[in-house]
């Protein structure tokens, strides 16, 4: 084996060290506010909370196995059409993680724009708690088709290694802004994706409603529009709740509401339109008959 090759080895392996330190400190903090919030009584779902609880559990086996590795295996042939190879260094780290938080936004923003996309990530806001455990309130499917997003970064020359760790980080930092036991925190707000920015993501207020879309930062809601500062209180989960804590109902619901819509289209555009466009969208013969 070449030294380049010895040396590739060893930067891969700390770098994953290091996520996996950050994914056990993650879940550290999220069983420390379990227990805060147990001992001082604070309001709190725990049906909903286990209910988060199991559809970790069930995403990390998922993950562990065949859909750990999709994104890897299907990001590869992009590779190859790459007209350039970034090279992996300290610096170009800290490039692929700026780029994913980039993709992350329009990810995210496209998951709340377009139906079909909406139905997966439909999951993570279905709560109406807010609590660290939200962070693992994500869809059990979702990692099937989210690598798509980053087909863009392996085209400009990163490696699918490093493209899906940067979105990953992307990812876990966002674990400790679910809550609300930190406040604002200044301009830190106008910046950073924060407790406060992100409550108002989660909110079903009427002007909290699709904003601040940020991975890490938020200073991408601020260039393209979707920034809202925390002002009143935040009303968390869905326009239309689904009130339940079952796990699998929690995670196909909204595909199973879509189905139900397409099933009442007369025509193929309706039923198109219902799959692949916004949220609210529905033909007025539907107004009609309710």
């Amino acid at each position: 084996m070449e030294l380049k090759e010895v040396v590739f080895l060893f930067e891969n392996a700390s770098i994953i060290k290091y996520v996996g330190l950050f994914f056990i400190f993650n879940l550290s903090i999220i069983f420390i506010e379990i227990i805060v919030d147990f001992f001082i009584a604070k309001k709190r779902r725990w049906k909903d909370t286990g209910a988060n609880v199991v559809i970790f559990g069930i995403n990390q086996l998922l993950e562990k196995t065949i859909v750990g590795s999709i994104g890897v295996i299907l990001l590869i042939p992009f590779q190859w059409l790459s007209l350039f190879e970034i090279p992996m260094n300290i610096w170009t780290w800290f490039l692929a993680i700026f780029v994913a938080d980039f993709t992350y936004y329009w990810m995210h923003r496209l998951e709340h724009e377009h139906r079909i996309l909406w139905a997966h990530h439909s999951v993570h806001h279905s709560s109406e708690d807010y609590n660290l455990t939200i962070s693992m309130r994500l869809s059990i499917i979702e990692g099937l088709f989210e690598w798509i997003f980053l087909i863009p970064m392996i085209l400009v020359g990163f490696s699918p290694f490093q493209a899906i760790v940067g979105l990953v980080l992307v990812a876990q930092y966002q674990t400790w802004i679910h809550t609300e036991h930190i406040k604002s925190l200044g301009w830190l707000d106008e910046v950073f994706n924060t407790p406060s920015t992100h409550r108002v993501h989660h909110g079903s207020n009427r002007k909290y409603l699709d904003k601040n879309y940020g991975g890490i930062l938020i200073i991408w809601d601020k260039l393209f529009g979707t920034f809202e500062r925390e002002k009143e209180k935040v009303i968390y989960g869905l326009t239309k709740n689904i009130n339940t804590n079952n796990p699998l109902t929690i995670n196909f619901i909204e595909y199973l509401n879509i189905w139900k819509e397409v099933k009442k289209c007369k025509t193929l555009k309706d039923k198109f339109r219902i799959v692949f466009g916004n949220l609210i969208w529905k033909p007025e013969y539907f107004k009609k008959n309710d």
